[in-house]
């Protein structure tokens, strides 16, 4: 069975850091292509992705802000976050891409973000 579980997060003022974690089981050894999103409300937001090779994307919201790393070892998926708005508040998901075509298609149940002003 194939889990995604994040922790980290939680609660910082504007300015501030934190740092979020996914630790992914029940997978073959990688790397897979992953990625944290965001939602507030009802919209989605794809934060930061790195692929199987290592590349990764960000949204220019978090550019130079965030940065999104993985340990293969561990098959560990990480997301650190400086310089914290509140515009950053979330809930935070770590996302999987398995390689069967269907893109991001394990979860994780999401970390709290809430960076107040």
């Amino acid at each position: 069975q194939v889990e995604l579980v994040e922790s980290g997060g939680g609660s910082v003022q504007t300015g501030g850091s934190l740092s979020a974690s996914c630790a992914a089981s029940g997978l073959a050894s990688g790397p897979y292509a992953m990625a944290w999103y965001r939602r507030e409300g009802k919209a989605r937001e794809l934060v930061a992705s790195i692929e199987s090779d290592g590349s990764t994307y960000y949204a220019d919201s978090v550019m130079g802000r965030f940065t999104i790393s993985r340990d293969n070892a561990k098959m560990t998926l990480y997301l650190q976050m400086n310089s914290l708005k509140p515009e950053d508040s979330a809930m935070y998901y770590c996302a999987l891409n398995s390689g069967r075509g269907n893109g991001m298609d394990y979860w994780g149940k999401g970390t709290l973000v809430t960076v107040s002003s």
